[in-house]
């Protein structure tokens, strides 16, 4: 009797790692498919070759750099060694490498959650609207702010007509906390603590656009449930750029013109996505409402 339960076990455990590694496959296809994963960086050449996106960058600059740099020398100086300590009894000598992931991404978060809800909201609104109009998506800007005729991308922005990007949630840093313990798994775990919360900044990165197509909160869950695989394999790597001590802040601006890019592509259906299953789900998305 004891017998057929653990071959009972047995064979559940193996359909349930069947149906797991099938829908790994099936994201990380679409994923691949989407070239979601280029767009961090084709923000950070996009930005460097356009001069006014600039602007609301610069104008933040000093201020959070000095915070990046507060931050991070901080977090090492009194979380590095004892983290560190908890580590080397699962990583071993790993955990030298595996605590300065963890220190760093750590450090991102929180400028993260200082900085784009105190400081940079509004200028990371600038850049990921005056990107939609750099590439011609004024349509669909013009539901959200009023626009300017004449000047660069940058100048043609006027008033705010809704409210922009979503403050920083208490879910997520939950989520965050929730995910920690993952690091004491050597390798592996940090590997997959980097990948779980880069699901979860990817799930953020079209807030903004989500708004001015003026979508419901059922609307957007459709959206992102489609499309699960690029939007992970975007906000892991954005994530990833994020953990880069001090040039974090660069890659907030760069990522959010990378997700302004990639949304310019789903308005123009010019992606893989948009081929495929994205206009059917749209035209229901705007039948729903």
């Amino acid at each position: 009797m004891s017998g057929g339960f653990v071959e009972s076990v047995q064979h559940k455990a193996q359909v349930v790692a069947k149906e797991d590694y099938e829908k790994a496959r099936v994201l990380i296809n679409d994923a691949a498919r989407s070239g979601s994963y280029l767009y961090p960086v084709k923000g950070i050449f996009y930005f460097f070759t356009h001069r006014a996106l600039w602007k609301p960058l610069l104008s933040r600059l000093s201020s959070t750099l000095a915070l990046s740099a507060a931050v991070v020398l901080s977090m090492f100086a009194f979380t590095y060694l004892p983290q560190l300590a908890l580590l080397v009894f699962v990583n071993g000598p790993l955990a030298v490498v595996t605590t300065v992931l963890l220190v760093l991404n750590e450090s991102s978060v929180i400028i993260s959650i200082i900085s784009k809800n105190f400081m940079l909201q509004d200028a990371l609104l600038d850049t990921f609207d005056g990107t939609l109009v750099s590439r011609n998506a004024t349509g669909i800007v013009s539901e959200g702010r009023q626009l300017k005729s004449g000047g660069d991308s940058i100048q043609r922005l006027g008033k705010v007509l809704k409210t922009p990007f979503n403050r920083f949630s208490p879910k997520a840093l939950i989520r965050y906390v929730m995910y920690l313990p993952l690091n004491f798994v050597p390798v592996v775990g940090t590997v997959a603590f980097i990948l779980l919360n880069g699901r979860s900044r990817g799930e953020s990165v079209h807030d903004r656009y989500f708004q001015l197509k003026r979508w419901s909160n059922a609307q957007k869950s459709n959206w992102l449930q489609e499309h699960k695989g690029p939007y992970a394999a975007f906000g892991t790597v954005a994530t990833l750029l994020e953990m880069i001590p001090i040039a974090s802040i660069l890659f907030s601006f760069t990522n959010t013109v990378g997700a302004a890019l990639w949304a310019a592509d789903i308005e123009a259906k010019d992606t893989e996505m948009t081929r495929g299953t994205a206009p059917g789900l749209r035209e229901a998305a705007e039948n729903a409402e």
